[in-house]
């Protein structure tokens, strides 16, 4: 769906993006993060065509974004971190503004009217847009994204200044539309790109430092593969369920935190995933798991260890996620140092 290569940009004798390549399949739904300044903004903007690229190629559905823009940028709606709406409009007036901009071949009120119902704007398509608050002019700016019913979609920070309710609403519009479109999502609230995308590509001074699941990148960057438990229980009686349970290495008791029951770390043999064993024989045996979590690493932890690795730990953890064995000894030495 997205194909980019050999991607740079340059200000001057400052270099954004260093040579960045990925793709991204249809139905994708991928979180694309970085530091402040780190670049994915530009690469953002240069997919979109808002930014002019200094070497390489962006294709969208096969189209390049340079030599075919037209093409390309009709299969892409964007919102750009602060939405780009006209505040003295209604909504309806603003969408029926972009329908006519994006020259969208739709029957424009069906059109309209099914996305403002998917992203739940009817009971306010007739206010105006400063009279909204910023969880509904976010809805407003997805709307104008969604105009065209494009094939990619390109969020950056859209649930940036919303308060937690407003949030979780956008978070569950965002996993909706992941069912129909390829969604890249940027943000700096990591649970949220956790929640909702499948895959993640982390941007550090201009270059991919990490493209992979969340759960690959967490099992590649802990060296804590044990869970933690609380069931329901005798310490002695759990602990002996628990160290029968095939891949289980280690149980150590934490002792009771809650009434009736006890706490565990519970360490899996290498190359194990011992949660459905661990469920499925704990419930055989009548107990009930009040908490089964894992001690790997969050996305929030992943971003901080990668960000804050030296350029030659990144590029020995970016050789072993990509299977690339000719990595030298000193390479790791010295990021361990």
């Amino acid at each position: 769906m997205i194909e980019v290569s050999s991607l740079s940009k340059s200000y001057g004798n400052h270099l954004a993006v260093d040579n960045v390549s990925f793709t991204i399949n249809k139905g994708d739904v991928i979180g694309f993060l970085g530091p402040n300044g780190a670049g994915k903004s530009t690469i953002m903007n240069i997919m979109t065509g808002y930014l002019s690229l200094t070497h390489g190629s962006v294709k969208v559905d096969g189209y390049d974004i340079v030599d075919n823009p037209e093409q390309a940028k009709k299969r892409i709606g964007y919102l750009p971190e602060i939405p780009p709406v006209y505040i003295d409009m209604t909504v309806r007036e603003y969408l029926y503004f972009m329908y006519d901009l994006k020259k969208v071949k739709f029957p424009k009120k069906p059109h309209i009217n099914e996305i403002a119902k998917l992203v739940k704007l009817e009971n306010v398509m007739d206010r105006l847009i400063k009279n909204l608050s910023k969880g509904y002019r976010q809805r407003v700016g997805i709307a104008q994204a969604l105009i065209g019913n494009p094939d990619v979609l390109i969020l950056d920070e859209p649930t940036v200044g919303l308060d937690p309710k407003q949030i979780i609403e956008i978070r569950n519009l965002i996993a909706r539309l992941g069912k129909n479109h390829t969604v890249i999502l940027s943000s700096h609230i990591l649970s949220e790109v956790q929640e909702v995308c499948k895959r993640i590509i982390i941007i550090n001074k201009g270059k991919i430092i990490a493209d992979d699941t969340p759960d690959n990148l967490s099992q590649g960057l802990s060296t804590d593969h044990s869970l933690h438990l609380r069931v329901t229980g005798k310490e002695e009686d759990l602990k002996k369920i628990l160290c029968s349970v095939p891949g289980v290495k280690s149980v150590v008791s934490l002792g009771s935190k809650e009434a009736g029951s006890c706490d565990f770390n519970v360490e899996p043999k290498t190359g194990h995933d011992i949660r459905a064993a661990v469920s499925q024989r704990l419930s055989e045996r009548g107990k009930t798991i009040l908490i089964m979590a894992s001690n790997e690493m969050n996305l929030e932890q992943i971003f901080l260890r990668l960000t804050e690795m030296s350029d030659n730990g990144q590029e020995f953890f970016m050789a072993q996620n990509n299977g690339e064995s000719e990595v030298s000894d000193k390479t790791q030495e010295e990021e361990e140092i």
